[in-house]
């Protein structure tokens, strides 16, 4: 059977579900941290690898930096 779920509206009193809550933006705070430090990291090995010539050096470089910030976050 299914369950029976509290089917009125938050701003009347409905019971919240805080430890979902707080699930759900440890996980967005994450997504955002990688999210950046990816894109950062990125940027940082496209100038790289243009400036230096070199598609290989530019991947290493990228794991490089997503390493290190794994590392020190």
């Amino acid at each position: 059977m299914a369950e029976h779920h509290d089917t009125t509206p938050a701003e009347l009193g409905a019971p919240m579900d805080y430890a979902e809550h707080e699930k759900t933006y440890n996980l967005f705070l994450s997504l955002s941290k990688w999210g950046f430090v990816s894109c950062i990291a990125l940027v940082v090995a496209m100038a790289f690898g243009f400036f230096a010539g070199g598609f290989f050096s530019a991947l290493v470089l990228f794991f490089v930096i997503c390493g290190a910030a794994w590392f020190l976050l």
